[in-house]
This record gives C-alpha cells, sequence and structure tokens, in this order.
C-alpha cells in the first residue's frame, strides 16, 4: 500500500480542521449569538413567529443541517484535491481483510 507524505497529510488535515472551526463558529453563533442579540430581533417576524424564536425553535436546526451537506460537498472536494479516492480505499481494505 502506497505511504502517505507527511507534509500532505499535515496540510489535507489542516485544511480540513480550519473548515470544521468555520462550521463551529456558524453553529455557536446561530445557536447561541441570535440569543445574546435577542431584543432587537425582536420586532422582525418571520413565519409568524418574531425571528429570535424562530432560530431558536427551528432555524438552528435548519442550519445545522445545512452544515452537514456544506462539509460533506466540500470534505469531498478537500479529498480530491489530496487524491484521496473512498473507492480506492474500500478496493485495498476488502482485498486486505478476513470476510466473515
Amino acid at each position: 500500500m502506497k505511504k502517505i507524505d507527511k507534509n500532505i497529510a499535515d496540510a489535507y488535515f489542516r485544511e480540513k480542521n480550519i473548515y470544521m472551526v468555520i462550521y463551529f463558529f456558524i453553529w455557536a453563533f446561530v445557536s447561541y449569538g441570535i440569543v445574546l442579540i435577542a431584543e432587537p430581533l425582536s420586532n422582525i417576524y418571520f413565519n409568524g413567529f418574531p425571528f429570535h424564536y424562530f432560530m431558536g425553535a427551528q432555524g438552528a436546526l435548519a442550519v445545522f443541517i445545512i452544515l452537514l451537506f456544506v462539509n460533506a460537498i466540500v470534505g469531498d472536494k478537500i479529498d480530491k484535491k489530496y487524491g484521496i479516492d473512498h473507492r480506492k480505499n474500500e478496493e485495498i481494505g476488502s482485498n486486505s481483510t478476513v470476510n466473515h
């Protein structure tokens, strides 16, 4: 099996971790930041509810689900950028394990 160069592996994980930190800050702002600025948002209505209430009840969950899809898409692009192919990994793994 081909070994991955340490510099490439470090760059790959650094890029993945940078995106994870960005997603975390977006999630934290949507989940907790909206509560901190709830007073000015109480005058804005979305679907008949005050915006801060909507974000607490449904909006934060919707943003979290969107972040999951964005993470999957961006993660696949990063994998392709660094030459990681999941089909090739499955093929290599299936040849080296015992099927029970």
